[in-house]
């Protein structure tokens, strides 16, 4: 998939401002347990927030890791809350059509 563009990050933010931080980063920070949940809560959901616990000066580094390692999206980042997007495989289950 090719990268968001601002019209679409707008449109999934407003999609994930009610939502709630499914995963939290705490003081295991982040490895590959909370990588593997952050895939399944993307396959679940397609758009999951991430709220860092621990670890909120060192979020910026994290942040390559969780992309490549869940193959999502970054959405953004307000305070220590991350959004990421990864859109369902399959295209009968796709909660959100982003804009054009």
């Amino acid at each position: 998939m090719d990268a968001l563009t601002s019209k679409q990050k707008k449109y999934l933010k407003s999609k994930a401002h009610q939502l709630k931080a499914l995963i939290q980063i705490g003081k295991e920070g982040v490895s590959e347990r909370s990588i593997q949940s952050i895939d399944t809560a993307l396959t679940h959901h397609e758009i999951v927030k991430i709220k860092f616990i621990a670890f909120k000066e060192d979020k910026h580094q994290y942040l390559e890791a969780i992309l490549a390692g869940s193959k999502s999206q970054f959405v953004s980042m307000i305070g220590h809350v991350l959004t990421l997007y990864r859109e369902n495989e399959e295209i009968e289950k796709r909660e959100y059509k982003l804009p054009v």
